[in-house]
């Protein structure tokens, strides 16, 4: 027997939604105006306080990393959106960082390999992340991009303090950290792209026995 549209949308399941502007989400959000803050540091380099400013505004903000997942997961109001907001901010904040030590001479020369290879990764996740969502597919992130993450930003966090700093050489500790983070991250950015392509040549599999 058939039914009318109306009849058919009322006998459809409502899907639950999400609520966007939820506690995590927002803090999110937030983390991302210590941005417009961290382009300032080129100028406030050379002053020992505001040095050390910038410094604690960044581990502030990656600590906001944290506090929001686990807020996410304690109060069960992990969406699909902040799934995607949270890495994109977390990018966009190391980008940042990185592009501003370069350029204030915190990273050397050498270094710029490395900043080279976090960003492009970065991007390149970002776009397979946003390639997933358009087919349905949310790609949260993994354990070691999550260590990445870490590693990261121990390494930018020493780089933006003035070396020494509590009798630690800030600046070698940031550079050994930052290379680690570089390590990590070519191969937590090929677990991605292995783990992507290999669920679609299963999703893709059944379809070509037929």
């Amino acid at each position: 027997m058939a039914t009318s549209p109306a009849e058919s949308a009322q006998q459809a399941p409502l899907l639950p939604v999400e609520q966007l502007w939820n506690l995590p989400n927002t803090i999110t959000m937030l983390r991302t105006l210590a941005v417009p803050v961290l382009l300032l540091f080129p100028s406030l380099a050379a002053s020992r306080r505001g040095s050390e400013a910038m410094a604690w505004i960044f581990i502030v903000a990656a600590v906001t990393d944290l506090l929001d997942g686990w807020l996410a997961r304690r109060g069960e109001q992990v969406t699909s959106i902040g799934k995607l907001l949270d890495p994109l901010c977390d990018k966009l904040l190391v980008a940042t960082a990185l592009i501003v030590l370069l350029a204030g001479g915190r990273i050397p020369d050498w270094g710029t390999p490395m900043v080279v290879v976090i960003i492009g990764r970065e991007i390149a996740v970002t776009g397979l992340r946003g390639f997933a969502s358009a087919q349905g597919e949310i790609m949260a992130a993994a354990r070691a991009g999550k260590l990445k993450t870490l590693l990261q930003n121990i390494a930018i966090g020493a780089l933006l303090f003035p070396s020494p700093q509590w009798g630690l050489p800030a600046h070698t500790v940031g550079l050994s950290f930052l290379v680690a983070a570089t390590a990590l991250t070519l191969w937590s950015g090929y677990g991605y792209f292995a783990s992507f392509f290999a669920q679609e040549g299963a999703r893709r599999a059944p379809g070509e026995n037929r």
